[in-house]
Order: C-alpha cells, then sequence, then structure tokens
C-alpha cells in the first residue's frame, strides 16, 4: 500500500510540475512581456522541482530553488498577458449554471475526507478529489480543456512567487525542528511561565501557535516546534490530554493563519484572484474574528484538557 500511496502522490506532483511548465512555455511565447526570460523561468524551474525534483539529486533542486529565490528577489517575475474572462459569457454561465457550480467545491471537500479515512490518506485523497471536482466542473460548464488550460494559467500567474510558500514554510519548520528551536523555545518559556499553573501554560501554548504561525505561514510547520518547546513541557506535563490539547492547539495556529501575508493560500490567492486593491484587505477583515477564537481555544484547552 505504501508504494502505491508515494506513487499515486508523485503522479499528483507531476501533474503540477506540467502545469508549471506549461506557463513558462505560455509566458516564452509572449514577446512583449516585460520579464520574459526572468518570468518563464521561474515557472520552468518550479516545474522541474515538482514534476522531476524527487528523481534528482538533492544539491540540484536546492539549487534550482535558491535560483528561483533570485529571480523573485530582483522581481524578475510579473504576471504577463493572460487570458481574460469574458464577463458577458461569464455572467451567462452563472445565469445558467446557479448554485450548482458550487457541487464541484463541496465534491472536492467531502471525497477527500471519506478518502482520507482509507489506507491511501488524507494527501493522496485531495489529489484524487482536487482531479474528480476539476472533471465535475468541466461537466457541469461544459468547459473545453482549453478553457481549463487558460485558467490554470491565469491563477498561476496571478498567485505568482506566492504559491511557493506553503512548500518552503513547511521545510523550514522540519529544520527548526532538527535545529533545537524548540528547546530553546522551552527554555526562554521556563522563566517566564510560573511552574505549575496550567492556566498560563495553556496561554502560552496557544499563543506561541498562533504567533508562531504567523511566522512561519503554516499551522502544521509550527506545531512540531511549538508542541515541544511549549505543549508538552507546560501542558501535557501538567496532565494535559495531548489529544485534546494538541487538536486544540493546532487549531489555535489556524487563527495565526488568518492574520498574515505569510499564509498565501488563504490571505495572497483571494487578493489576487479578487483583484483587491489593500493587499491586507483579507487579513483586516479576518483579525477581530481571529482574536476571538483564540480566546475560545484558551478556554476549551484549559476546561477539556485537564
Amino acid at each position: 500500500m505504501e508504494g502505491i500511496v508515494n506513487g499515486l502522490l508523485e503522479f499528483f506532483y507531476i501533474l503540477i510540475g506540467l502545469l508549471s511548465i506549461m506557463t513558462a512555455v505560455r509566458v516564452f511565447r509572449e514577446a512583449d512581456h516585460p520579464t520574459r526570460l526572468g518570468t518563464s523561468a521561474f515557472w520552468l524551474l518550479l516545474g522541474i522541482v515538482f514534476a522531476f525534483g524527487n528523481f534528482l539529486p538533492y544539491l540540484v533542486d536546492g539549487i534550482l530553488i535558491v535560483l528561483m529565490g533570485c529571480l523573485t528577489f530582483f522581481k524578475q517575475v510579473q504576471i504577463g498577458k493572460i487570458v481574460d474572462v469574458d464577463d458577458e459569457k461569464a455572467e451567462a454561465s452563472a445565469k445558467r449554471i446557479g448554485s450548482t457550480i458550487f457541487v464541484p467545491c463541496i465534491s472536492l471537500a467531502l471525497i477527500a475526507v471519506v478518502i482520507s479515512y482509507t489506507p491511501l490518506g488524507g494527501q493522496v485523497g485531495i489529489g484524487i478529489a482536487s482531479i474528480l471536482a476539476l472533471l465535475l466542473a468541466v461537466v457541469l460548464t461544459s468547459a473545453k480543456p482549453k478553457t481549463v488550460l487558460d485558467d490554470s494559467d491565469r491563477m498561476l500567474r496571478q498567485v505568482g512567487t506566492a504559491g511557493i510558500l506553503p512548500q518552503l514554510l513547511a521545510a523550514l519548520g522540519v529544520i527548526f525542528n532538527a535545529a533545537g528551536v524548540g528547546d530553546v523555545i522551552s527554555q526562554g518559556i521556563s522563566g517566564v511561565v510560573p511552574e505549575g499553573n496550567r492556566f498560563i501554560g495553556v496561554v502560552a501554548y496557544c499563543l506561541g501557535m498562533m504567533i508562531f504561525t504567523m511566522i512561519m505561514g503554516n499551522g502544521f510547520a509550527a506545531f512540531t516546534v511549538i508542541t515541544a518547546g511549549i505543549g508538552v513541557p507546560f501542558v501535557m506535563a501538567q496532565g494535559g490530554d495531548p489529544v485534546v490539547a494538541g487538536a486544540l492547539a493546532m487549531t489555535a495556529g489556524f487563527c495565526g493563519t488568518l492574520l498574515t501575508p505569510m499564509a498565501a493560500n488563504f490571505n495572497a490567492l483571494p487578493v489576487a484572484l479578487l483583484e483587491m486593491k489593500d493587499p491586507n484587505g483579507v487579513i483586516k477583515a479576518q483579525a477581530s474574528i481571529a482574536f476571538l477564537l483564540l480566546v475560545i481555544h484558551i478556554a476549551l484547552m484549559y476546561f477539556w484538557a485537564f
């Protein structure tokens, strides 16, 4: 089963890589693109890493990622010319399809959850669900294959370099944990949190998850570091249920996701796709909810975990 899971995951990565390479080719063909070579190189390198990274030496993968970072740093990655949405056709399709357009989105979530309970696991579930949801959307909208490719290209370009942040930040979390950052945090917190004070320990755990998630842009990356540095010594060591405390700590971290531009999928993507004027508009709209949820998480962990 492990071989099947790894094979399916590799297939999904290759699909993502091919889409990125397609965007690279499209950009390279645009003679009037302001940064044609840099932008096409970025998408080509990203496509190679996704599609063939598992077959390349780690050093080569690292060099390619550094090159992508250099292209981004020197502002050589720009959107360029994308296929615009025909407003009249879009409005006509919206009237024809109506609320049925939400069926693929809901199906994606349901299928992914169902498959996550099988030996295939959640990661494969998301991949399979995404493909099935796409096919369902094509059937409902009667879209042509070219439309699918055009929309995929437009989304990649609008998201831009922020699209690689989740992968980089998740890797950074593993590096931080291996480097002993959790131990450093634990030593620092021990001088502030009174020994045996459960409430302060819970506050430090939830608040630490939120703040570190804001820094990392990823709750999963923050979880390993903060749980090792704060959760285990200051909550679970005092009798806190690791299952309850761990689950609530993870979702407390998601409060930080609502407050940071580093969470590109949640906060940068809507800004790009909706062409919002304020780059922090999504974060500002979510801020009050995020702090309210943090307080609720602290209360739930304190009363439920002990």
